[in-house]
């Protein structure tokens, strides 16, 4: 393996200031991490026992009983400390930053002479490390706790978790490989790979490269490892280990070498987070062939099984991708770790290509699928993420009881709040990609960058008013005039861009633009400034005619938000309601929701109510004459604030038409 130069880079030194997403951030450092932090020290009210603190404590020695939690509980006190080192970056605080030291001295201490770490196995099973891959996530509990130990370095300066996750790779590279008497094999939650790639950016060194890429390439090999090692413990699992089952390596991506895939499939997290690792290793490496494979994905995904949300993995069972076109709105899964992976993927695609459709996708997830996991206390969070709630058919229906009309405290499987954490916190390495000397905008977000492009020193102060409004302006800082390209990206949701520079117009035809960017190139001299202005209009949204869930149905969209009806602002049942095809729309504040939101009016029909069949008997369940049509107002607001006044029916999808 001859790793190249990395040619492309998220560039870091970007600290956000920005209307809408400053108040997320805000919310995340001052409320979310607090309250993370005493639920995995069992302390959160109402919120299920973590065990997190706990079980490395037992580890340790310092603490006596019985591991509580999932195999992977680890994870959740790494992604903690994970977003604790992105927050960190963005203002020090002394009283976080002792919190999360005690808290790596405690993982230190749970540390084995031989460089293993894992809870589980140390407390509950410790003579039976590497011999369940497929269901007990040891890799993947390490995966997260390297992207916590660069993270926090990269804050602090302090490197003692990096040496302690440096040992336990050394005794991994022990475990592991294809010499004689090591595992060809690889965990059966993919993680570690793209963690491992972090870590060799960081330091250079190729080992770390070397080590991902051979988990990469295993996968799906023949004789494939998992069907072994299942074959090894008798066809019994690590969750139902009294009763011999059928292994799908499917569901863990496992069933062709991951070059031959076109198509996701199996667990939907697993997926993306390999797919993450994919584009990573085809960039550094310059390999053709998964390049080719990260595109075939890429569109399967964004494609044909994307909800219109952003949200990815249609199903419950195995919260998993089914096929294409499948994608039903009430027992939806599209889990928030999906999304989140998938904008890490989609991020990996920039890096490799710079084409605006993998923001579009990145955008679309994040105002939409993401930021709806999270209720706006910043102490309740959605693990699915559902497109049509009929809070009756959660509680009674055991096909929809995955769904749920409120957002909860906390999760026995608490995988989803900590990593809403730490993507919000990293938000600001995704709003640019530099490729030599152009620096491409992929979400318009108020920030200032810190860059060298041409040669010189550059800050790029970028002011944003999206979602609401479609107003953008850089100012460019600079102490000597420099030549660099700014390249900004017109959004798929945006019909018409204008854009000048120092006030004058700059006219351009949609021919001219460069794979959804409009690429400015010219000597920059310090003060100049580009304004863009982005037409943000309410339009009505058609799927596919294959996806039968939606067909003869719309979704209302304004700019990169797309929109829900909830009980809230309309009677019930919200399935009576029917949109016009030429529907109008008008705009106006949304009333009991936060941050300014913008709320949508229209005329729509109501089915009526049946009339009493004679007096006082009940209508009748059937009938032959068609139902009665009047008309009705119809509100509805951005998803992603959806469930914040009670529980109540929400949709998507509406019936259009007339």
């Amino acid at each position: 393996m001859n790793p190249i130069p990395n040619k492309a880079s998220s560039p870091t030194s970007v600290r956000l200031n920005d209307p809408f997403w400053s108040r997320y951030t805000d919310l995340v450092q001052n409320v979310v991490i607090p309250y993370q932090y005493e639920a995995i020290h069992d302390r959160a009210p109402g919120a299920e026992p973590s065990g997190a603190v706990r079980n490395f404590r037992i580890a340790a020695g310092q603490a006596e009983g019985e591991f509580v939690g999932w195999v992977f509980q680890d994870s959740d006190l790494a992604k903690w400390l994970e977003a604790v080192g992105y927050s960190l970056q963005i203002r020090r605080d002394a009283e976080l930053e002792r919190r999360a030291d005690e808290l790596i001295e405690l993982i230190a201490a749970a540390q084995q002479p031989d460089g293993y770490l894992n809870t589980y196995f140390t407390i509950k099973e410790p003579g039976r490390r590497w011999t369940n891959l497929t269901d007990c996530h040891e890799l993947y509990c390490a995966g997260h706790m390297i992207e916590a130990a660069v993270a926090y370095y990269e804050a602090t300066g302090k490197d003692r978790l990096l040496q302690v996750m440096k040992r336990m790779i050394d005794h991994i590279e022990t475990v592991f490989g294809p010499e004689e008497g090591r595992l060809r094999g690889y965990d059966g939650h993919q993680e570690i790979e793209l963690a491992l790639v972090k870590l060799y950016n960081l330091t250079g060194e190729e080992r770390y490269l070397k080590l991902a890429a051979f988990f990469i390439n295993e996968r799906g090999q023949e004789p494939n490892f998992l069907i072994a090692e299942w074959e090894r413990r008798g066809r019994r699992g690590h969750f139902n280990p009294n009763v011999q089952e059928k292994l799908d390596v499917s569901y863990f991506q496992a069933h062709m070498p991951v070059r031959e895939q076109s198509e996701a499939i199996g667990h939907a997290v697993r997926a993306v987070y390999m797919y993450t690792a994919m584009a990573d290793l085809a960039r550094l490496t310059e390999d053709a062939e998964l390049e080719a494979a990260c595109r075939r994905l890429w569109h399967n995904v964004t494609r044909t099984q994307m909800y219109v949300t952003g949200g990815i993995g249609s199903t419950h069972h195995g919260e998993a991708f089914t096929f294409d076109y499948d994608l039903p709105n009430d027992t939806v899964y599209a889990e928030t770790c999906a999304s989140i992976g998938l904008i890490f993927f989609a991020q990996r695609m920039l890096l490799l290509e710079p084409k605006a459709e993998y923001a579009d996708v990145m955008e679309r997830a994040l105002y939409n699928n993401v930021l709806a996991s999270m209720a706006q206390d910043g102490k309740h969070y959605f693990y699915v993420n559902p497109l049509e709630v009929w809070p009756q058919a959660c509680s009674c229906n055991p096909g929809k009881h995955h769904v749920k009309p409120q957002r909860q405290a906390w999760f026995g499987c608490a995988c989803c709040p900590p990593n809403v954490a730490r993507l919000l916190t990293s938000l600001n390495r995704y709003v640019y990609t530099q490729r030599g000397d152009t620096l491409y905008a992929n979400l318009y977000i108020g920030s200032e960058l810190s860059a060298e492009l041409g040669g010189n020193a550059v800050t790029l102060k970028q002011q944003a008013e999206l979602p609401w409004s479609g107003s953008v302006r850089f100012e460019i800082g600079t102490d000597r005039e420099t030549e660099f390209a700014l390249a900004l990206r017109l959004p798929a949701w945006c019909p018409e861009m204008t854009v000048s520079v120092n006030g004058e117009a700059v006219n351009f035809s949609r021919h001219e633009l460069r794979d959804g960017y409009l690429p400015l190139r010219r000597r920059w001299q310090d003060g100049d400034v580009v304004e863009a202005v982005l037409t943000i209009e309410t339009r009505l949204v058609y799927a596919d005619r294959r996806v039968r869930a939606d067909a003869h149905k719309a979704a209302i969209q304004r700019g990169p938000l797309v929109y829900c009806a909830e009980s809230a602002d309309n009677a019930e049942p919200i399935a009576a309601l029917r949109l016009r095809q030429d529907a109008a729309f008008a705009e106006r504040s949304a009333a009991g929701l936060p941050g300014g939101a913008v709320a949508i009016e229209t005329d729509a029909f109501r089915i009526a109510a049946d009339e009493k069949n004679g007096a006082g008997t009940e209508s009748l369940l059937y009938r032959t004459e068609p139902p009665r049509l009047e008309s009705a107002k119809l509100t509805a607001v951005p998803y992603y604030l959806w469930g914040n006044r009670g529980s109540g029916e929400m949709a998507v999808w509406l019936m259009a038409g007339l």
